[in-house]
């Protein structure tokens, strides 16, 4: 058989098999017209297109040259229309560092959603593992309450010594009512209220203040004024906590009460680079983060001794996270948001927690060099 020959028969194998392409096409565009007439007709064309091409490859079957060497078919083919073997496409992962490819590791989700986002505030550099994809807020939501009460003390609307009631919970069964029930309990200065909120994440403290802002779609109108989209609180956190376990975060995003590490990474830096509030404002919300005893186990735990954290926890069912902003001796400021879900058990997910953000403290600090004409600092300190 002669390579001219097979270069031939290959070409109106080619043509045969993209008119069956075509005519199979436009049968099912008859079909869908209802012309069954025409069905009737395309499928005798095929049968003949069909037979036409068993005999193609049936002298296609291997054959011997004159020489008694097996032509090779697919130099033929490649040799007629340009085409050549190509080596399949690589699909893993590549990382421009090693810092990037350590936190990628501790990121792996074989075991559940791991969100991460971090900016070093000192040269700009951020590193993000999910940093787009939504995450229950948990209680890290309550930075931006906090947030969104201090710019109403900042308009006069009320003041740190306004006195709002705790929002106790009262017993009710999952799903069964839209919000919570709750009952008042002692009423407390809002500064008071500040703190339990964030250093213990009293979640009676929480709602007193959410009610008096408002309610949530008072806080997402100040993130969004502050420019920060991919953030929705949706429930209060006594609704929140009851009817927690509709979903598996693990698996399934629900938009509601959820935000992006990115988004908090956001909020985080303009509170400390003095974007919006006031320098005291920002210091009544960072200072009680400073002062934080949850979340041991989570960012501080493995960082050096010199190293100081202001940050947030949360805590809902199969999810861990925490958010903060830290510090380090030679003035650099780190601001990091990590979302964990899975991971067995919540002390799996916490030390998953403390591995990332400690990774993320040594990759931040021990960069070989150092931007510093981009650093951004607080005003007023």
């Amino acid at each position: 058989m002669s390579q001219q020959y097979l270069v031939v028969l290959t070409t109106l194998l080619v043509v045969q098999v993209l008119a069956a392409k075509n005519l199979a096409e436009l049968m099912f565009y008859k079909a869908s017209q209802g012309y069954a007439a025409s069905m009737v007709t395309g499928l005798k064309q095929l049968k003949l297109l069909g037979a036409s091409l068993a005999l193609g490859l049936a002298t296609f079957a291997p054959a011997q040259a004159k020489d008694g060497q097996t032509v090779d078919f697919n130099a033929a083919f490649d040799s007629t229309f340009g085409t050549q073997k190509r080596t399949p496409q690589s699909y893993e992962a590549v990382y421009e560092t090693g810092f990037e490819k350590r936190i990628a590791q501790l990121a792996d989700g074989n075991r559940g959603r791991i969100g991460v986002a971090a900016i070093d505030l000192s040269t700009g550099q951020e590193i993000s593992i999910l940093g787009d994809q939504r995450f229950p807020m948990a209680s890290t939501s309550k930075i931006a309450i906090a947030a969104t009460f201090m710019e109403g003390v900042e308009q006069g609307r009320w003041s740190l010594t306004s006195e709002y009631p705790l929002l106790l919970p009262v017993g009710s069964a999952k799903y069964s009512s839209a919000k919570a029930p709750v009952r008042h309990g002692k009423y407390l200065p809002a500064s008071e209220l500040i703190e339990l909120m964030i250093t213990r994440s009293s979640n009676s403290a929480t709602d007193a203040l959410l009610k008096a802002v408002g309610g949530p779609s008072e806080v997402n109108a100040w993130m969004r004024r502050a420019g920060i989209r991919d953030f929705q609180l949706t429930r209060d956190i006594a609704t929140l906590v009851r009817d927690d376990g509709e979903y598996d975060p693990a698996s399934h995003i629900d938009l509601r009460d959820s935000a992006t590490p990115k988004a908090m990474t956001q909020l985080l830096s303009g509170l400390y680079q003095g974007r919006w509030l006031s320098a005291s404002s920002r210091q009544v919300i960072i200072g009680a983060m400073e002062r934080c005893v949850t979340g041991k186990r989570r960012i501080p735990a493995l960082l050096p001794a010199s190293a100081t954290v202001a940050h947030k926890t949360g805590s809902l069912n199969n999810t861990s996270s925490d958010i903060g902003i830290i510090r380090s001796p030679d003035g650099r400021a780190i601001v990091v948001a990590i979302y964990v879900t899975g991971q067995t058990t919540r002390g799996n997910r916490e030390a998953r927690i403390a591995e990332i953000a400690n990774a993320l403290y040594d990759g931040f600090t021990n960069q070989p060099d150092n931007n510093w004409a981009r650093a951004t600092y607080a005003p007023g300190g």
